[in-house]
């Protein structure tokens, strides 16, 4: 990645668009995930769409209905369906149903951890089964926004109205709840297990320092965040919702409480998707206007991936060398980039 240069005025920023492998996917795409060397692209209907290195398509179809929430560990998918099924594909794009719910209401979010564990909830209930097949249930006061395992799995995070809940499903005591008015949507770990951080239906954030509960604001923003990225080893928090990245500090204590956000990236368009580098202070920046861009997070350098002039990037991850990156529009224009 030493091809970085400082960038700023468009004209001034390095392009490596002519090295994007093109692909079209003919499908609408909500997210993109690594399964080993191919990108697995997760379709808002039924399929998901393997891209080997050389750009091939191989599409699966995952589930009966609509795809409301996919999750990745690296080595599998998970999948929740409007068609109340939760299934895992493999990297070979086996798929393996691990739930089905009796009444076949919808899978609205899924949770997936390294070691097994498996998390999804239906309206104000979340379950987890175990590596061992064991499955337990929480019901919330609220529907469900959003799940999250702790980075060592024992833990699983809920978000709802009014808060987030911590539970240990292996263990007999009373759940944890952290109180914040509103609605609390997607939700994230620290990668040291130190914070907690909500996407709110607001535009904002909400955090807790888990050692003591102290909320931590993140406000600001013109507009809802739908996508969090953890960089940098942990030390920041990448997230979309205004017209440039807004990158919270998260070194020491205290996370950002006090302290001002880093705004990397300005554009005339909304950020709309990150992706942070698994090795390096490198991230990737997806707008609404089709633009990408690959931003190095300690000088703000850019390089264009794609211009703009599409429909808003929703998918954008990198292989876990960091090697590849992969990215699609919300139409299912896509492109892959060796780095």
């Amino acid at each position: 990645m030493s091809s970085f240069e400082p960038g700023g005025e468009a004209a001034s920023i390095v392009s490596v668009t002519d090295r994007v492998k093109p692909v079209a996917l003919g499908m609408a795409v909500s997210a993109v995930h690594y399964l080993g060397d191919r990108a697995v692209f997760v379709g808002t209907e039924e399929s998901v769409a393997f891209v080997d290195l050389e750009g091939a398509i191989s599409k699966v179809e995952a589930v009966g209905g609509g795809i409301l929430s996919a999750v990745s560990d690296g080595a599998r998918m998970v999948i929740g369906s409007d068609d109340g099924k939760v299934v895992a594909v493999d990297g070979k794009g086996e798929v393996a149903v691990l739930a089905t719910d009796p009444k076949r209401r919808w899978i609205d979010n899924v949770a997936v951890h390294g070691e097994g564990s498996v998390a999804w909830s239906v309206g104000k209930t979340a379950f987890v089964r175990s590596p061992k097949g064991e499955e337990k249930s929480l019901e919330v006061p609220s529907t469900v926004g959003g799940l999250a395992f702790a980075p060592k799995g024992l833990r699983l995070a809920i978000a709802h109205y009014n808060g987030a809940t911590l539970w240990f499903p292996n263990m007999a005591g009373t759940p944890e709840f952290l109180a914040w008015a509103g609605s609390h949507l997607a939700v994230s770990f620290s990668p040291d297990n130190k914070f907690l951080v909500t996407a709110m239906h607001e535009p904002a954030l909400h955090g807790w320092r888990l050692a003591d509960g102290k909320h931590m604001r993140m406000t600001g923003y013109p507009s809802r965040v739908k996508s969090m990225a953890w960089g940098g080893g942990g030390k920041f928090l990448a997230t979309s919702g205004a017209d440039m990245v807004i990158m919270w500090p998260f070194v020491g204590k205290d996370g950002p409480m006090g302290k001002e956000p880093a705004m990397l990236a300005p554009l005339q368009a909304k950020v709309t998707a990150v992706a942070c580098h698994p090795k390096q202070d490198i991230l990737a920046a997806g707008y609404e206007d089709g633009t990408v861009l690959m931003v190095r997070m300690h000088d703000g350098a850019e390089i264009l991936v794609r211009r703009n002039g599409t429909p808003p990037i929703v998918a954008l991850a990198w292989n876990a060398n960091g090697t590849w990156l992969a990215f699609s529009d919300e139409n299912g224009a896509a492109g892959l980039l060796k780095v």
